[in-house]
């Protein structure tokens, strides 16, 4: 019985860190276009407006709403075949491009990467609940979502390097051979377990309105999205400001934001999982509190760090939000996955993320790009730093959501069964 707990253990630990590999490639993939902005704006001819299109709107609308047909399709079939699909699919289309000469062409090719990313989250959500026990799954969550600080801090370091080196394209097209190349490894080692597997998994049309007639999904929902539209926001156009502001030049920039993100955003979601798992233990309220309490201390401190009269300033100041922004991933996503049944888990994800991203991913790199522009009149080079500065008001919204829903989440946890 031992011996089959630690093959059980083995497995678990090997599927989450192919996951996480894939995850750090999707937001490498996603991101790296915020650290290639100066060379891409400057030889497509683009404005500030244009280029927060390429990871606004369009892209954050196929993302989210073909997540949730595709989070059904991998809750009826198979969670890893969906995910390694997502994964070829996305990274095809990061190579591409590399190869765009216009707007258009890259706006399409952009959109590409959206439809393949849309099947690869949601599904990895569910099957790490499905591997992990309740009581190390929060952990799990946190493990996976480190690939958010890690792929962003890879993709502004490497992009910057490989840019600096050769050229913006051969960047994309690097990053994506690269997807392409873990693509069968995932199918080869990542497996369904055989208990789950999801032919009876709830009609897609059964699971939203259970989530809909529950205030507390909303309430997680919109505060998740305000942060994420900060979030988002500020890695497409936090290299920008470093160098209309602060004069970087890109490798500089490269290896400050990597250093920033990696040592703050791993710190902030893996302590994230950790404390939600032992806090939440003793009360479920704690997976709403953790996220409250950390975007409160976000949105001065980010403010503060984008306005430093230096960089030895700027930094450790930007250390600090660049850890608690996203605390919330192991959290709140856990509490997701706690809203319904387990054959619900990866459309209800689906739905989450669907709310998440259109609101983050479609409106903060729009809005910040747009700002800019209509502040550019008045203050020159620094209209991208003040826009960056006014969208970190977006934190506090997302913390007085949060707060409303830590009674409501103790009401609607539903608890697993399943002991895996």
């Amino acid at each position: 019985m031992s011996d089959n707990r630690g093959h059980v253990r083995r497995s678990a630990s090997l599927v989450l860190s192919l996951l996480l590999l894939a995850y750090i490639l999707n937001y490498l993939d996603r991101q790296i276009l915020g650290i290639l902005a100066g060379q891409i704006i400057a030889e497509l001819r683009l404005t500030d407006t244009q280029f927060g299109v390429l990871s606004g709107p369009p892209f954050a609308l196929l993302y989210s709403v073909l997540g949730v047909p595709f989070a059904f399709v991998a809750d009826r079939t198979s969670r890893s075949r969906v995910i390694t699909a997502a994964l070829a699919f996305w990274s095809g289309f990061t190579a591409l491009c590399g190869a765009a000469t216009s707007f258009w062409q890259l706006f399409v090719f952009r959109m590409g990467v959206g439809i393949g990313e849309a099947g690869g989250v949601a599904p990895s959500y569910a099957l790490i609940a499905d591997y992990f026990e309740p009581r190390r799954r929060a952990r799990a969550m946190a493990i996976f979502s480190l690939g958010v600080p890690i792929g962003l801090a890879l993709g502004t370091l490497i992009g910057a390097y490989i840019a600096h080196a050769i050229s913006w394209r051969a960047a994309f097209f690097t990053m994506g051979v690269a997807g392409v190349a873990l693509a069968p490894v995932l199918l080869w080692f990542v497996r369904d377990p055989v208990k789950v597997k999801t032919a009876s998994a709830a009609p897609i049309g059964h699971v939203f309105p259970l989530l809909a007639r529950k205030p507390v999904f909303w309430l997680l929902a919109f505060a998740a999205s305000s942060s994420s539209l900060c979030g988002y926001g500020l890695a497409v156009w936090t290299p920008s400001v470093l160098e209309r502001s602060f004069g970087l030049p890109l490798i500089a920039r490269g290896q400050f934001l990597a250093s920033v993100i990696f040592i703050g955003g791993c710190t902030g979601v893996f302590g994230g999982g950790w404390l939600a798992d032992r806090l939440g233990a003793l009360d479920r309220g704690w997976y709403a509190k953790l996220p409250a309490i950390a975007w409160l201390i976000t949105a001065p401190t980010f403010a503060a760090g984008l306005m430093a009269p230096n960089l030895w300033l700027a930094w450790p100041l930007l250390l600090i939000p660049n850890a608690l922004n996203i605390l919330w991933l192991g959290p709140v996503t856990t509490a997701v996955q706690h809203l319904v049944p387990q054959r619900m888990r990866a459309t209800a994800s689906a739905s989450f993320l669907l709310i998440n991203n259109l609101v983050g991913l479609g409106i903060g790199p729009l809005l910040i790009g747009r700002l800019s522009d209509a502040l550019k009149h008045s203050y020159g080079a620094e209209a991208l730093r003040y826009a960056a500065v006014a969208c970190t008001g977006f934190y506090v919204l997302a913390a007085l959501l949060m707060f409303l829903c830590v009674a409501k989440l103790r009401a609607n946890w539903v608890d697993d069964p399943v002991q895996q």
